[in-house]
């Protein structure tokens, strides 16, 4: 099941690991990599291994780990350090394109053997709009296969900063051009891959009601789920990111209509039509519910 909250948490802040557990996300993302400063790192790999062991077996949250990039000597010292202990999955900043993603996944699959964990346990989830070139790139994913690959995610403040822009949002709070852009093109590349869109954070966690019509839109849009940056995001994106009652009702009702007439590729409701894509969206709608009702 994709999570539909992703939550940072400093892999070095004792106090906010603590409250990892009740943070009521799907998935916590321990991270070593901005959150944390070069002198700290070494000590966060520390409170990160004892945080996993401790956590071993069946999870809620999934416990992800942000690495550092792959260009740097950090990211085999993180990866050294907490694949043994099995984290959920494994967050990839500063993706350039499917290559990293072959190289991280030779790393997992060579720690996985050393550690006597099954092939393919760890998950990635890259993100893939932090520099201009990856950008550039988002196309490359198209077809890419990768079985470990479990989505991919965006982000605007690494771009920002590489472009030098002095802000990537406009006064009433959207995007500018080049970030709509960039969003897009990381939806359309994580479906063109057959794998799960995540968006990327609001920044404004004091925004509640920001938060939910924003989230709203993005699931809408095809994203499944959201980066938070602080637990009182959470229950938000969580419910924002599930169909509405009035959706599942809707999807109810055509997928009762498609199982009266097995033999007919369209059927009317409320006089409206509904044809074989809708019944594949009713399908996912009402299977999303129940998934998260279990």
């Amino acid at each position: 099941m994709i999570p539909r909250s992703w939550l940072f948490i400093p892999a070095d802040s004792e106090k906010k690991l603590g409250k990892a557990d009740a943070s009521g996300a799907d998935a916590v993302i321990l991270d070593l990599e901005d959150a944390v400063a070069p002198a700290r790192k070494p000590v966060a790999r520390d409170m990160l291994r004892e945080f996993l062991d401790a956590r071993a077996g069946d999870r809620s949250p999934q416990l992800w780990v942000r690495i550092n990039p792959l260009d740097t000597p950090m990211a085999l010292k993180d990866l050294a350090a907490v694949i043994p202990f099995r984290p959920d999955g494994v967050m990839l900043p500063k993706a350039e394109g499917p290559e990293d993603l072959i190289q991280l996944n030779s790393y997992l699959d060579a720690l996985e053997t050393a550690a006597d964990i099954e092939l393919g346990a760890v998950q990635i989830l890259p993100l893939v709009t932090e520099t201009p070139g990856a950008t550039l790139r988002l196309a490359d994913y198209t077809d890419f296969s990768l079985p470990r690959l479990s989505g991919l995610t965006w982000g605007a403040e690494d771009l920002s900063s590489a472009v030098g822009a002095t802000g990537n949002k406009d006064d009433a709070g959207a995007w500018h051009f080049t970030y709509q852009m960039a969003r897009s093109q990381a939806l359309l590349a994580a479906h063109a891959a057959g794998v799960h869109a995540i968006d990327t954070l609001y920044a404004d966690f004091r925004d509640s009601k920001g938060l939910a019509l924003d989230s709203r839109q993005s699931r809408a849009e095809g994203f499944s789920g959201r980066l938070a940056i602080h637990p009182a995001q959470v229950d938000v994106i969580n419910e924002s990111y599930l169909p509405s009652a009035e959706e599942v009702e809707m999807a109810r009702k055509i997928i009762a209509a498609f199982e009266a007439e097995p033999d007919v590729g369209t059927v009317g409701i409320d006089g409206k039509m509904y044809d074989i894509p809708h019944l594949k969206q009713a399908r996912h709608t009402v299977g999303l519910v129940e998934a998260y009702s279990e």
